[in-house]
């Protein structure tokens, strides 16, 4: 039954629980009710149960789980597919229309039936079986749509994009129902005998492909270039947040699949704890179509996650992250998991970003959570410090930071960092996010032009070090990029206490260690957000004998006020007598 005032079956069983308080859901779940809601009032959209209605048979008569048992479709697989699948518009369209003897034909203006949802983001924790709520509809787009489909599978690795296909090579191979017995009725090898008795639906090198419709699922890799100029009718993305990936991948996909009429795009992952790439560029647009600030009632979005970090304490809440909990993975996995995180803090970012959705800044394998948490605001005027300088190429980041050392082993920590607009206009939307509230709190100044005027930064320095009276007794700096500025400053200052510091395992080891032990009892005490973000980018490489250096992965992964900071410290240790 198709109608424009109908409650999704589904979704009215889902709010229904959600209202009585069976469920609990967090707030971005709730502001897709919200969108749900908004479409049951929109006379111009249509709900069709006998869409969700065929994809739950197919799906229960011909599909298997990866060990060939029975699939059940659950609950929340046939919510998803439901508001994926069910919700229809009309547009009025001039079709040609052959004559009765298919010579000549006319055209005809027809009111047409088009799918709403071209698109589907589902955020969800580990463990909530999404691999196989992709490979579901890609079987299903395959083997019921009469018309030739392709579909490709996505992911950071191909390994992990088969998969998505890894189920569907199993139901073939059981072929329970009674479609998928007569797909696979006869042998694949058979090209020369009768087209009667050949598999119509087999597992090949190119993919699995249907040879009644000519259709075909392949898997593809995660890249642009290999992305690019595809016609797919249905793409599955799968753990697009998790992976290292720097493209927006899903954007390539869609220019090409919007050259079918009716194209599908269903983008699943866990959350990640690689920050400000082009994921959270996309998440900031999800939100803004869940805040109701862009209109876009073609994409179809769940985002589970916990709303705050207190509720991993609540067995309760957990649901709220991975709302098969109980079904696909059990309550104790998830309660070792948080076990795990108090025990050992280098993995509990990963494990509050892949069980509970709750994104944090950077890998923090070297600097734990707690470890990058900012202190209260304090100002350091008149004091004395030690200035780590962390130059860079013309169009990266130069960062000081000046270390400032107290009573009882305690350091106050303030840092500057500069930039070219240049390199401010080509970040990505998150970044640039991020960016502005350095840029707002202060320590982070844009110096116009392309690249970076060593001069402008040096003078602009002395201005900020002379309005805030810091008496600087010495410097250690990096050698790279710094001879204008070394040159001036002894110039100027005289060239005591200058300390060069050459980098690498053998500077860094016992200098890394002592700050590590630092930031543990929390005695660096900084209130700037940017030196908690470079902070928390910071990861150690230690080799066999224990000895350790900074590791930056990749080039937008800013460490240079950690850097700076280490230089500051190491020529602090060298001209102790001067702070005495």
């Amino acid at each position: 039954m198709i109608s424009n005032t109908a409650i999704p079956y589904y979704y009215g069983l889902f709010r229904k629980a959600v209202l009585s308080g069976e469920i609990p859901v967090n707030e971005e779940i709730a502001l897709q009710m919200e969108r749900i809601d908004s479409l049951i009032r929109d006379p111009k959209y249509y709900y069709d149960s006998e869409a969700i209605d065929g994809y739950i048979k197919f799906c229960e008569n011909e599909l298997t789980l990866t060990d060939g048992s029975d699939l059940k479709l659950l609950d929340t697989f046939k919510l998803w597919a439901e508001d994926l699948l069910s919700w229809f518009y009309f547009i009025d369209q001039t079709v040609y229309v052959p004559n009765e003897n298919n010579h000549g034909g006319h055209y005809e203006k027809r009111r047409v039936k088009k799918r709403l949802r071209k698109k589907q983001y589902l955020i969800v924790a580990r463990g909530a079986a999404k691999t196989l709520y992709l490979e579901s509809l890609q079987s299903y787009v395959q083997n019921v749509d009469p018309k030739t489909t392709t579909g490709i599978a996505v992911a950071p690795t191909m390994a992990q994009a088969e998969e998505t296909l890894n189920p569907l090579r199993t139901a073939i191979i059981r072929h329970k129902g009674p479609l998928f017995k007569f797909l696979t009725h006869g042998s694949i090898n058979n090209t020369m005998g009768s087209k009667a008795s050949r598999a119509k639906l087999a597992s090949t090198k190119k993919g699995i492909e249907n040879l009644v419709t000519n259709s075909i699922i392949q898997v593809v890799p995660m890249s642009i270039d290999r992305l690019q100029g595809l016609r797919p009718s249905i793409a599955t993305v799968d753990e697009w947040l998790s992976g290292n990936t720097r493209e927006d991948v899903i954007g390539a996909i869609e220019q090409g699949a919007s050259k079918n009429k009716d194209y599908l795009i269903i983008s699943a992952s866990s959350e990640g704890n690689v920050r400000n790439g082009i994921g959270d560029s996309i998440k900031m647009e999800l939100m803004e179509i869940l805040r109701g600030e862009y209109n876009a009632p073609h994409v179809s979005i769940f985002y589970y996650k916990l709303d705050n970090i207190e509720e991993v304490n609540d067995p309760e809440m957990w649901i709220k992250a991975n709302p098969n909990l109980g079904k696909t993975v059990d309550y104790e996995t998830y309660q070792l998991d948080v076990e795990r995180a108090e025990k050992s803090p280098s993995a509990r970012n990963d494990i509050l970003a892949k069980r509970f959705g709750i994104p944090l800044e950077g890998f923090a394998y070297f600097f734990t959570y707690e470890e990058i948490q900012k202190h209260r605001q304090r100002s350091f005027f008149d004091l004395p410090c030690s200035m780590g300088i962390d130059l860079s190429q013309g169009d990266d980041f130069c960062a000081f930071t000046f270390l400032f050392p107290f009573s009882r082993g305690r350091f106050g920590v303030k840092t500057r960092c500069y930039i070219s607009e240049r390199t401010l206009h080509k970040l990505h939307p998150a970044t640039r996010d991020k960016y502005e509230s350095f840029i707002n709190e202060g320590s982070l100044m844009v110096l116009s032009g392309s690249t970076l005027n060593m001069e402008e930064v040096y003078d602009d320095l002395e201005k900020f070090i002379d309005d805030c009276g810091y008496d600087i007794r010495c410097v250690g700096y990096d050698v790279y990029n710094s001879d204008y500025f070394i040159q001036r400053w002894t110039r100027e200052n005289s060239q005591y206490g200058v300390i060069k510091i050459p980098q690498g395992a053998r500077t860094e080891s016992v200098p890394l260690g002592e700050l590590k032990d630092l930031a543990e009892d929390r005695m660096l005490l900084f209130d700037e957000d940017l030196m908690s973000f470079c902070m928390g980018n910071c990861i150690v490489q230690e080799d066999t004998n224990g000895n350790r250096k900074l590791l930056k992965l990749r080039y937008d992964d800013k460490i240079d006020s950690v850097s700076a900071m280490m230089d500051a410290y190491i020529a602090y240790k060298q001209s102790i007598d001067e702070f005495e």
